[in-house]
């Protein structure tokens, strides 16, 4: 459930239909010769500046159509990233603000969980509604994430923070050396902004970016909504609660734990019947969480392994499972990079308390620039309207 790209989407949807028509192009790629990082790009898309501005109006998100100066032209990009050690090659989508003069800054955008392959970025048929920030003078971009795209053919890492952080460096790295290839300027701007899981993947790279000198990136300003990055206390809060309202997500994690770090253990050793089987079924990047979870029951006891849900309470019991949440957790760090949480109080996925403890850990390391804005009532998801609303023009200030 991509709350992030499902408004955009909304958003942005009658521009799509028009845009199929205004120019679109199927170039054959252009391929970087002597790149450490981009690989190639083809142009997919373009989009008029008419066209933006006339359904930011009917749409009625004027608050967006005073920031649209420019037509747009989408490109899909592949690049070369790391996982497990290994250099794959990568994809994501790149808009770039035709006609415009003045060096851009640059904006990383990261998608919510996507459970159908087909709907990354880069092979998805809908818009992303990023042609709104690149028409706004931004070089925008969002990476598919490793298992999608390029490297569909590899299980999500879901909430593996190396990979998650790496996807989007490498990325901004490829994008940096497509810009200077083709002579189009950009300034040392750089803005991140995503999500759900979005939001836990810009905090993880962010941290990467500003805790590791040799990246040679410096991080403008952060917004980040709705993420799991205490993973120890999302196993807290789900565990200790009665129900679960998205168990496909408790699938999603467990299984990409499981592949990802190679633990080769059968999904009955997580889950009961018949939910295993439905997930072993329907958790191949063909079926939506919401069918996923058609499958399965929110009742936290019934949808465990018993074994296994009793290990998770007692300190010494599932200890791998444990160590593989501790690890991938992105917790506060000293920084003095502007870094704007985002959640609602009434969120059913993601507890607000899991923000609260971020904000909490951030403090405790002397970062100062970092705040929670809070969603009165907001749920997973109705909080990113307001979150879009009120980072944009915030990001304005600082490009």
């Amino acid at each position: 459930m991509n709350i992030f790209k499902s408004y955009l989407i909304t958003l942005f949807s009658t521009a799509a239909i028009v845009a199929c028509g205004d120019d679109a192009s199927t170039d054959k790629p252009i391929a970087g010769e002597s790149n450490s990082y981009f690989v190639s790009a083809e142009q997919t898309a373009t989009v008029s500046l008419p066209v933006l501005q006339s359904f930011a109006q009917l749409s009625g998100e004027t608050e967006f159509l005073k920031l649209l100066k420019y037509a747009v032209t989408k490109y899909t990009i592949v690049y070369k990233t790391t996982f497990k050690g290994e250099v794959i090659d990568a994809s994501g989508v790149l808009f770039i603000p035709e006609g415009i003069r003045d060096a851009a800054p640059l904006l990383s955008l990261q998608h919510g969980t996507e459970f159908v392959k087909s709907d990354a970025p880069s092979t998805s048929s809908d818009p992303t509604g990023m042609e709104y920030f690149a028409s706004a003078g931004y070089i925008a971009f969002m990476p598919d994430f490793v298992g999608y795209g390029k490297s569909s053919q590899i299980f999500h890492p879901y909430y593996d923070r190396t990979s998650s952080a790496q996807s989007v460096i490498d990325m901004i790295k490829a994008v940096k050396e497509y810009l200077r290839e083709h002579k189009i300027a950009f300034n040392d701007k750089l803005f991140l902004a995503g999500y759900s899981e979005g939001g836990y993947v810009t905090l993880a790279a962010a941290k990467e970016i500003d805790t590791n000198a040799s990246h040679d990136l410096k991080v403008t300003a952060v917004a980040a909504g709705a993420g799991g990055y205490d993973l120890s206390s999302m196993l807290e809060s789900v565990t200790q609660a009665e129900h679960y309202a998205y168990p496909s997500y408790l699938a999603f994690v467990l299984t990409a734990y499981n592949k990802t770090y190679d633990w080769g253990r059968p999904t009955s050793d997580f889950f009961n019947e018949p939910y295993a089987k439905a997930i072993d079924t329907y958790l191949n990047g063909n079926y939506s969480g919401s069918f996923l979870n058609s499958k399965l029951t929110t009742t936290v006891s019934a949808l465990l392994n018993q074994d296994f849900y009793a290990s998770l309470s007692q300190s010494n019991g599932e200890l791998v499972v444990k160590r593989a949440l501790a690890d991938n957790s992105v917790l506060g760090w000293k920084t003095d990079i502007p870094i704007l949480l985002y959640h609602g109080t009434a969120d059913e996925i993601i507890p607000f308390t899991n923000s609260e403890r971020t904000l909490q850990n951030f403090k405790s390391n002397g970062a100062n620039q970092v705040s929670l804005i809070t969603i009165p009532k907001g749920t997973h998801g109705s909080s990113f309207v307001p979150m879009l609303r009120d980072f944009v023009p915030r990001f304005e200030t600082l490009r």
